[in-house]
C-alpha cells in the first residue's frame, strides 16, 4: 500500500466507529480524504461506508457528512394551483393544495400532503387552467372545500409532529405569491382564519439568487437549467412543482447553502 499512515487512519475510523464521537466523524472523514491517494481512497472507501453502516450511521450519516446542517428540523415544500383565465378571473381559488415535508438532515422527502380542492365562486374551471395546470374539472368536483382542506393540513401537520413547539419547520414556496397573496387573499375573503404556521416562510427564488448570484427570471426551469437538473414532471403541476422545488433545495444544500427564513414578520 503505497501510503501507509493514511491507511492506519482508515482502519482507526473503520474499527472504532461505534466510539468515535458522532460530530465528529465528517470532519475526521475529511481528514483521512486529504491524506489518501486517490487508488487508495477508492479502495476503502466501500469498506469505510459498510463498517459506518454496521454500527447505524447509514446513508444518513452520509448525507450529514457531505453537507452543513440547516437551521430547520424540516421544510415544508408548498405549491398552490388556483383557478385562472386570461384576462385574470376574481377572486381566485386554490384547486391543488400540495405539501411535501423535506427533512432538514438528509434533505430527502419523508411524507406527502396533496389534496385538490373544489372552487365556490367560479366552480367552472376555464380550458385556460386546464391547459395550464392539467387538472380538469373532474379532478375538483366533488372535492372537499378550501376550509375542509386547511383542517386536514392541521391534521396532518399534527400527525407528522409538526405542531411540537420543539420542532422547527417552515415552508418553501417559489415565489412570494401562495403565502403571502393566494392564501391570505382566499381566506379573507371566505372569512378563515390563517394558521400562524402559514406566516413565516422561504422564498426558493430568492434562496437560489443568494446562492448562484443571479436572479431565476423564469423560477423552477431557470434554477434547474443553473443547477444542471432534469425538469421533473410537468411545468405548473402543484405537485410536480414541489418535487422540483425539492430537488432544487437538496442540490443547494449539497453544495453548502443554508435555507433562511425570507419572508418578512405578519
Amino acid at each position: 500500500v503505497s501510503d501507509a499512515s493514511g491507511c492506519s487512519m482508515i482502519v482507526l475510523l473503520h474499527t472504532g466507529a461505534a466510539k468515535f464521537p458522532q460530530n465528529l466523524l465528517p470532519r475526521a472523514r475529511q481528514a483521512v480524504c486529504s491524506l489518501l491517494p486517490a487508488g487508495v481512497l477508492k479502495g476503502y472507501s466501500s469498506i469505510v461506508s459498510r463498517k459506518l453502516a454496521s454500527h447505524g450511521f447509514g446513508a444518513s450519516m452520509a448525507a450529514m457528512s457531505s453537507f452543513p446542517p440547516q437551521r430547520y428540523h424540516y421544510f415544508l415544500v408548498l405549491d398552490f394551483e388556483a383557478t385562472c383565465d386570461k384576462p385574470q378571473i376574481h377572486p381566485q381559488e386554490i384547486i391543488e393544495f400540495p405539501i411535501l415535508k423535506l427533512n432538514g438532515r438528509t434533505m430527502e422527502i419523508e411524507s406527502t400532503f396533496h389534496m385538490y380542492v373544489q372552487p365556490v365562486v367560479h366552480p367552472q374551471l376555464t380550458p385556460f387552467c386546464t391547459e395550464l395546470t392539467g387538472i380538469i374539472q373532474g379532478m375538483v368536483d366533488g372535492q372537499p372545500s378550501l376550509q375542509q382542506v386547511l383542517e386536514r393540513v392541521d391534521e396532518w401537520m399534527a400527525k407528522e409532529g409538526l405542531l411540537d413547539p420543539s420542532v422547527k419547520s417552515i415552508f418553501v414556496t417559489c415565489g412570494d405569491w401562495d403565502l403571502k397573496v393566494m392564501l391570505p387573499g382566499q381566506c379573507q375573503y371566505l372569512g378563515l382564519p390563517v394558521a400562524d404556521y402559514f406566516k413565516q416562510w422561504i422564498n426558493l427564488k430568492k434562496a437560489y439568487s443568494f446562492a448562484m448570484g443571479s436572479w431565476p427570471k423564469n423560477g423552477l426551469l431557470d434554477m434547474n437549467k443553473g443547477l444542471n437538473l432534469q425538469h421533473i414532471g410537468r411545468p405548473h403541476s402543484g405537485i410536480d412543482d414541489c418535487k422540483n422545488i425539492a430537488n432544487i433545495m437538496k442540490t443547494l444544500a449539497h453544495r453548502g447553502f443554508i435555507f433562511k427564513q425570507t419572508s418578512k414578520p405578519f
